[in-house]
C-alpha cells in the first residue's frame, strides 16, 4: 500500500483531514514531570515516549497521520532517538492505519540520502519524510525511487523569514512557484510527491493549488503559528475536496486537554468543507 493510498483510507475511516505534531520538546516534560489529565485522574509523564503514547491514545480516532519532528528527539542524543524509535514501534503495532510523517527535513547529495532513506522508513518504519528541494531532483532520487512512501517537498514554509529565498523571482516567477511546477511536472513520477506550505501564506497556497491540481499538501501553521483555518482550507482543498493534511502540533499537544483540540480541529475542518 501507498503512502497516499493509506493516507486516504484513514481520511475516511477517521473523516479527519488532521495531523498532529509530535513535537515533544523536553523541556516542557521533564521538569519534575507535567501533569496531564486523564479521565478522572491525573498521571505525570517525565518521557517523550509515555508522552507520545497519551496523545495517540487520546487522538487517534480523530486524525489522519501523526507527524514527529526529529529535532525535538535528536537534540536530547541517544535517549531522544530511542523516544522517537519506540513511538514509531508503538504506533505501527496498535495503529498501523495511520500513517507516519516523519518531519526531518532532509536533503543532500544521493549517496547520503541513501543512509537517510534507511533511517527513516526501514529503521524507524515512517510513511513518509519531508525534505528540502535546494539540491535537486537527481539528490532527492533516493527518496522519490522508494515508491511507497511519501516524498513531502518544502515549497513555501510558514515561517516568517521563508519570503528570503522562496519568493525570490526567476525570470518572474517566485522559486516556490517553480519547485512546485517541478515537483508536480517532472519529479512526480511515482505519484508519491506531495509538497509543504505553510497555512501562513493563503494567497502563495492558493497559487500551488493551480499548480500542483490534485496533489495533497502538508499544511503547518494553523494553531499557535497563526494560520487562519477557513482562508487556508478555501485556497488548498482540490477538486475533491481533499488533498491537505493540516498539521497542528503546539496547540494540541500541550493543550489542556488534547482530545477535545483535535476534535474542535477536525470539526471545524469538517464543518467549513461541508461533510
Amino acid at each position: 500500500m501507498t503512502f497516499q493510498e493509506k493516507l486516504d483510507k484513514i481520511i475516511k475511516k477517521n473523516k479527519s483531514l488532521v495531523c498532529v505534531g509530535l513535537d515533544s520538546d523536553i523541556s516542557k516534560l521533564s521538569s519534575g514531570g507535567r501533569d496531564f489529565p486523564v479521565g478522572n485522574t491525573t498521571e505525570q509523564y517525565l518521557s517523550q515516549l509515555s508522552f507520545n503514547k497519551y496523545i495517540i491514545e487520546e487522538t487517534h480516532d480523530l486524525v489522519c497521520s501523526y507527524k514527529l519532528n526529529t529535532a525535538f528527539y535528536e537534540s536530547i542524543g541517544h535517549e531522544g532517538v530511542n523516544a522517537l524509535k519506540d513511538t514509531c514501534d508503538y504506533l505501527v503495532k496498535k495503529y498501523p492505519e495511520i500513517p507516519i510523517i516523519i518531519d526531518a527535513k532532509r536533503g543532500d547529495i544521493g549517496n547520503t540520502n541513501n543512509g537517510y532513506v534507511q533511517f527513516i522508513f526501514n529503521y524507524l518504519g515512517g510513511d513518509a519524510v519531508t525534505v528540502h528541494p535546494y539540491l535537486g531532483e537527481e539528490a532527492i532520487r533516493p527518496f522519490l525511487d522508494t515508491k511507497d512512501k511519501g516524498v513531502i517537498v518544502l515549497c513555501k514554509t510558514s515561517n516568517k523569514g521563508s519570503d528570503e529565498f522562496q519568493n525570490l523571482k526567476v525570470d518572474g516567477t517566485p522559486l516556490y512557484q517553480i519547485v512546485a511546477k517541478n515537483v508536480a511536472k517532472k519529479w512526480n513520477k511515482n505519484k508519491n510527491c506531495m509538497l509543504v506550505v505553510g497555512a501562513t501564506y493563503p494567497e502563495e497556497l492558493k497559487e500551488v493549488r493551480k499548480i500542483v491540481g490534485d496533489m495533497t499538501l502538508l499544511i503547518p501553521g494553523i494553531g499557535a503559528q497563526g494560520g487562519d483555518l477557513e482562508a487556508t482550507l478555501k485556497a488548498g482543498l482540490n477538486s475533491k475536496k481533499q488533498g491537505v493534511i493540516i498539521n497542528s502540533s503546539r496547540g494540541i499537544i500541550f493543550s489542556a486537554n488534547p482530545r477535545n483540540e483535535a476534535m474542535k480541529l477536525r470539526n471545524s475542518i469538517n464543518k467549513i468543507i461541508g461533510e
